[in-house]
């Protein structure tokens, strides 16, 4: 089989993962995980990642199915979700860092009480215990029982049953044994490298290297483990070099397929979209850097608080920023180079603003 090139390497990156639309659980299964991000502009990543992916969907559908689905709010490569089977691979989960005996007395007097109590709001355990606010991660402060209860969740001792109004309502739970031979742990570390190998595919060998790092928050007991999974993975994956870049794909896929095809419809793709989500690969793909610029002064922002890429054609020319105000869909729309010319991409962005205007009504 010749080497791809890197015109049919784009092709196949957007047409393995804009697959036809099926249902909510299927489409979770498919992606093998789902990153989340709580901003909502004009909705939540992950709505805006199923919306391409699921038949009917609206925003909202995964935190109002959620509990029927077999699926679980937990950590890979970062938070997000994931079809309940992929637990096992991480969990029992040993956290990089222990908590004093302070905090575990804490922490143990939270999970009692859960238990006791049942599936419980955060607001029901900062009530009972009145534990008070903490540094957070960001430099910020929150509730000391709300980092508890994260901290609980992110070691497999509770779970996330609902959210109520966006925030995680919490039930105990438990993980089977799992086993923890030197060959049990380098199984796990090995499934746990192709599935992001399959999510996102095609992978320059640096993005590759990337990811698995990025591993040690959803399996740092399976540090060393990956890093072998890793090496064994860049003998074994089918593999291209292509201006300077290698290139990794999974087993018994062809990127040069032809059943990769691209359509004319136009897409506006959430900034942790798998199209787009590996920056590095987008920028040898499209010719330009992409940024997600939430968390930047707005003066010194280039595309807007959360500009959405614009997938075309299999080009990306530009972006927009979506916001909805008395129920119409409004859009600030920027290009690379200039917007692309002729009726049939004006008559493509309206499509998919009205798309957008259904998805969000």
């Amino acid at each position: 089989m010749p080497d791809p090139t890197l015109d049919a390497l784009r092709r196949y990156a957007v047409a393995r993962t804009l697959f036809k639309p099926t249902t909510l659980a299927r489409a979770i299964q498919r992606l093998g995980f789902l990153q989340a991000d709580p901003i909502r502009s004009p909705a939540r990543a992950q709505d805006l990642t199923l919306r391409l992916r699921v038949t009917g969907y609206r925003a909202g559908d995964l935190e109002r199915r959620y509990p029927r689905l077999a699926v679980e709010e937990d950590c890979l490569v970062n938070y997000g979700f994931l079809p309940r089977e992929h637990l096992a691979l991480m969990h029992p989960r040993e956290p990089r860092k222990a908590w004093d005996a302070a905090t575990r007395r804490r922490a143990d007097e939270v999970l009692a009480f859960v238990r006791e109590r049942g599936p419980v709001h955060p607001r029901e355990v900062d009530q009972h215990f009145a534990h008070g606010r903490v540094r957070n991660y960001w430099g910020g402060s929150s509730n000391a029982s709300t980092q508890l209860l994260d901290g609980l969740h992110y070691r497999g001792l509770l779970r996330v049953q609902r959210r109520d109004g966006g925030v995680r309502v919490y039930a105990a739970t438990a993980h089977a044994p799992t086993d923890d031979s030197r060959e049990g742990r380098a199984r796990r570390a090995a499934a746990l490298v192709d599935l992001v190998v399959r999510k996102y595919a095609p992978l320059p060998a640096a993005s590759l290297t990337y990811l698995a790092r990025l591993l040690g928050y959803g399996a740092p007991h399976l540090a060393s483990e990956i890093r072998d999974a890793l090496a064994q993975a860049r003998a074994r994956l089918p593999s291209c070099r292509i201006d300077g870049t290698t290139w990794y794909w999974s087993e018994g896929e062809d990127p040069a397929a032809r059943r990769h095809a691209i359509d004319d419809t136009l897409r506006l793709l959430a900034p942790f979209d798998p199209v787009v989500w590996d920056r590095r690969r987008f920028e040898l793909f499209w010719g330009w850097t992409y940024k997600f610029e939430a968390y930047t002064p707005a003066a010194k922002r280039s595309f807007g608080y959360y500009a959405l890429p614009m997938l075309w054609q299999g080009q990306v020319p530009g972006w927009a920023n979506i916001s909805l105000r008395g129920g119409r869909v409004e859009a600030e729309v920027g290009y690379v180079g200039g917007a692309p010319r002729g009726r049939a991409f004006r008559a493509a962005l309206d499509d998919e603003l009205q798309r957008m205007t259904e998805f969000l009504a």
